[in-house]
C-alpha cells in the first residue's frame, strides 16, 4: 500500500467493511480454525506473523485481525470441550468476524440471573471491531457476586448499540468506540466454561493476557516495518542528497546508511525475539491442562520483556524515519505521520513501565507476576 492511499483511508475513517471482507475471502479469519471445518489449523506463532504482515500495510486492520483471532481462540481459553467444539466449528464454517466488549477498567457490565438464562446490561468504553463484527464477546459480573462470565452473542441485535465515538489520534479504522448493552440474553449453557452454573478455573484460563500482549507486539512491529519500508522507498525515489554532503544520491549519504542500518538492526532484533517468545508458548497451548503457575508466570515475564522492547523500537522507528525523508515528506497528503500516530495511540493501552518491572522483579527476586487483567 502506498503512503498516499494509506493516508486517504486513514483520513476517511470509514467503517472498514471492505477490508474485513478481504480478510474473510483470504481465509485469514479462520487461520486458527479446525481444518475439518475449512480452517487453517494453524497455531499462534504463525498467527502473530500474519498479524505483523497485515499491520505493515495498515495498522488498524492488523489490530482488527489480531483482536479477532484472540476472541476466536477465547472459546479454547475458557470454554468447556463441548463449547470449544461447537464455537470453533460454526465460527470457521460461517467465517465469523469477532469483536469484543471487554474492558477491565470500566465499571463491569452487570449480569442478572434470570433462571434458564442470564442477561447482560451496562456500557463499555471500547468495543474493538464493533460494526464490522458478526459476533461480540461480552464480559460482565454476575450480580451479587465477583464471578465474571464471558459469552459470544450476535453483534446485530436490538440490545447492542455501537456508538460512533472513536475519534482518536491513531488506529482510526479499528471501530473501537463505546457500546451500550441492554438486556442481552444468553442461555446458561452458552456461558463460557460453566457447567451447571459453576465455573471451574484452571491456570490456562489466565493465558489471555500474555496472548493478547503478543498480539499487541505483532501489530506494533508490523506498523514499524511498514514505516521503515515505505520510508526507504521514498528515500530511494524522492529524497535529495544534502547539497553540502558531496553525494549525488540520497542513498549514498553516510547519515542515511547509518540511520536505516540502525533502525533495521533494532527492528529485526525485536522481531526475532518476538518469534522466539511465541515459540516458547507452544508447549503451553498444546497441553493446556498441564500448564503450571510457574510455567505461565515465566512465560508472562518473557512476554513483558518483548512488549517493552517492541513498544520502544516501534516508537523510535516511526519517529526517526523522518530523518531520512526530508522536509517535503511531511506533507499531509503523504501521511507518514500515521505510523507514529497508530503506534503512539495503542502503546498507551497499559504502561510499559509495569512490563519492565515484571522483568526486574523476576531477575532480582525470582518473582513471577500474579495473573491480573494486565499481567
Amino acid at each position: 500500500m502506498s503512503s498516499v492511499s494509506g493516508e486517504i483511508r486513514c483520513r476517511a475513517g470509514a467503517t472498514p467493511h471492505e477490508e474485513v471482507a478481504l480478510l474473510k475471502e483470504s481465509g485469514l479469519v479462520t487461520l486458527l480454525g479446525p481444518t475439518e471445518h475449512g480452517g487453517g489449523g494453524q497455531e499462534w506463532p504463525l498467527a502473530y506473523r500474519v498479524i505483523r504482515e497485515v499491520a505493515a500495510g495498515d495498522g488498524s486492520i492488523g489490530q482488527l485481525l489480531g483482536y479477532h483471532l484472540l476472541w476466536f481462540w477465547a472459546a479454547r481459553l475458557v470454554g468447556t470441550p463441548e463449547q470449544i467444539e461447537a464455537v470453533e466449528a460454526e465460527a470457521t464454517r460461517d467465517r465469523w468476524f469477532f469483536g469484543g466488549a471487554v474492558n477491565p477498567r470500566d465499571t463491569d457490565v452487570v449480569i442478572r440471573d434470570a433462571g434458564d438464562h442470564i442477561s447482560y446490561s451496562g456500557r463499555k468504553s471500547f468495543s474493538t471491531g464493533s460494526k464490522v463484527s458478526d459476533v461480540t464477546v461480552l464480559e460482565g459480573v454476575l450480580e451479587g457476586t465477583d464471578t465474571h462470565v464471558f459469552a459470544i452473542v450476535p453483534s446485530a441485535q436490538p440490545g447492542i448499540t455501537f456508538h460512533d465515538d472513536w475519534d482518536n489520534l491513531g488506529q482510526r479504522l479499528t471501530e473501537s468506540g463505546s457500546v451500550t448493552i441492554s438486556d442481552v440474553q444468553v442461555p446458561w449453557e452458552a456461558a463460557a466454561g460453566f457447567r451447571d452454573r459453576v465455573f471451574t478455573p484452571r491456570v490456562y484460563n489466565t493465558l489471555n493476557v500474555p496472548t493478547i500482549q503478543l498480539v499487541f507486539v505483532s501489530f506494533y512491529l508490523g506498523i514499524a516495518r511498514g514505516a521503515l519500508e515505505e520510508a526507504a522507498e521514498y528515500t530511494r525515489t524522492h529524497a535529495r542528497p544534502w547539497l553540502h554532503g558531496g553525494q549525488d544520491r540520497a542513498v549514498d549519504e553516510p547519515y542515511q546508511l547509518d540511520l536505516y542500518g540502525d533502525l533495521g538492526a533494532k527492528l529485526w532484533a525485536v522481531e526475532a525475539f518476538a518469534d522466539r517468545v511465541a515459540d516458547e508458548a507452544l508447549p503451553i497451548h498444546r497441553a493446556p491442562a498441564a500448564v503450571t503457575e510457574r510455567q505461565r508466570g515465566e512465560h508472562e515475564v518473557r512476554v513483558a520483556a518483548v512488549k517493552a522492547r517492541a513498544t520502544e523500537v516501534a516508537l523510535e522507528v516511526t519517529s526517526r524515519v523522518f530523518e531520512g525523508l526530508g522536509a517535503r515528506s511531511t506533507t499531509t497528503e503523504l501521511g507518514f505521520d500515521r505510523f507514529w500516530r497508530n503506534v503512539r495511540t495503542h502503546t498507551l493501552h497499559d504502561p510499559v513501565a509495569y512490563k519492565r518491572r515484571e522483568v526486574g522483579a523476576y531477575l532480582l527476586r525470582d518473582e513471577i507476576p500474579e495473573p491480573t487483567w494486565y499481567s
